[in-house]
């Protein structure tokens, strides 16, 4: 049984039929490498899972009555469709309103004997075609002045009423789902823009991981705010199996970094510390990942109609460049600042970035700061020692264990 539910769980992933020998001893691959901090090996690189343009690289399959919950939202489908199946629907709504009541017109004259009396139904309809044209004139307030519904029949008039209701409802829904879908913000995200690659490099003295974002606009992105999450396959100690795992990427929540101020490109700084997926992960071990995948988010309020947007991408472990920074595209003029944006996805080296983890950076920088941080904090408070009690005291630390010094401004460590 364990070993069908593995040979399940890796039929995504691995091609063509496997032996349950070659599936055993595919999960415990996987098993060992998520210990050891890697990503499993020996079966192909996983898709990507947000594209370069923000769509989701995902199909849904098996979805029991799908035809029936999308019927049930009749007006997010209808916005959610393209462009020309709306309009074989806006063309077919009125078309088929037009013949059902046409239909019905010419059911009403023809049972009511319009065809041979004098005072018919309604006037001037003796066919079919003639019904039709009725149907439209009357949904659509043209009004020739040729038909028209006579006093003799209730059921006629019971029928144009009828037919006035169908119209607006129909001309309510289909307008407003054409202007929902004319407004819908999809289309901001085209002036919305990542950088291709992302970089690695040291900011104020820390190893930051960063990306660019920009908008082609003058409008205005209103209460811009970006995210970011670390899509990567795991195995649980339970022996779990996770093909998309998702952690959050910390861009400054904590303290409103992430909301930005968007008239020019921006970059994004992820600082590696030790919340981050990044923190044990060095420059080899982050270029030989193949299952790595960041996924950024940029949502904001469209200024021109207060609708809410949202443009993602995404970066690969062979677009994140390590040891890189991004060009300039900021420049000063005489009356203005000036973008430029042939800069834009321009990153250059820097030859002195160091290729070790941030754990590692961060345990080498502890290390040297420890060596001297305790006698340095005693020299800056001997510094304010007076002149006699400078020569009876001298240069050395102060002890340890002692509480609190003869002078009152000198603070010692316990």
């Amino acid at each position: 049984m364990g070993a069908a539910r593995v040979k399940r769980r890796f039929s995504a992933v691995v091609d063509g039929p496997v032996e349950e020998e070659e599936v055993m001893r595919l999960a415990q691959s996987a098993a060992d490498t998520a210990r050891a901090g890697g990503s499993p090996t020996g079966r192909r690189p996983r898709q990507r899972f947000v594209g370069k343009d923000g769509r989701c690289n995902v199909t849904f399959v098996n979805m029991s009555e799908r035809g029936q919950r999308y019927l049930s939202d009749l007006f997010t489908t209808c916005v959610d469709i393209r462009w020309r199946w709306m309009l074989v629907i806006f063309t077919l709504s009125f078309l088929l309103s037009w013949l059902l009541f046409g239909f019905a017109f010419w059911l009403i004259a023809s049972a009511h004997g319009d065809l041979s009396i004098r005072l018919p139904c309604f006037l001037q309809v003796n066919s079919f075609m003639a019904a039709f044209l009725f149907s439209l004139e009357t949904q659509t307030s043209i009004g020739y002045g040729f038909r028209s519904v006579t006093e003799e029949c209730p059921l006629a008039v019971v029928a144009v009423v009828l037919q006035c209701i169908v119209g607006c409802i129909i001309d309510a829904f289909i307008i407003g789902a054409v202007m929902a879908k004319i407004a819908k913000p999809k289309k901001r995200n085209e002036t919305l823009v990542f950088s291709d690659t992302a970089v690695v490099s040291l900011r104020d003295g820390k190893l930051c991981m960063m990306w660019r974002v920009g908008n082609l606009r003058r409008s205005h992105l209103v209460e811009a705010h970006v995210r970011a999450q670390l899509l990567k396959s795991r195995v649980t100690p339970e022996g779990e199996f996770l093909p998309l795992d998702n952690m959050d990427i910390n861009v400054g929540f904590d303290t409103g970094t992430d909301r930005i101020f968007l008239v020019s490109p921006v970059t994004i700084v992820h600082e590696i510390n030790d919340e981050s997926p990044f923190f044990e992960m060095d420059q080899k071990a982050l270029e030989n990942d193949s299952d790595l995948e960041v996924v950024v988010i940029l949502e904001g309020m469209v200024e021109a109609t207060a609708m809410t947007t949202q443009c993602r991408s995404s970066y690969l472990a062979s677009e994140i460049l390590w040891g890189h920074r991004f060009e300039p595209v900021l420049f000063e003029r005489k009356e203005c600042y000036q973008v430029d944006y042939s800069f834009f996805h321009r990153t250059y080296a820097i030859p002195n970035t160091p290729s070790c983890s941030a754990k590692e950076l961060a345990e080498q920088k502890y290390i040297q700061s420890s060596r001297s941080s305790f006698c340095y904090e005693n020299e800056v408070a001997l510094q304010l020692v007076s002149p006699d009690n400078e020569t009876e005291q001298g240069l050395e630390c102060p002890s340890p264990v002692t509480r609190r010094s003869s002078h009152p401004m000198v603070v010692t460590n316990v």
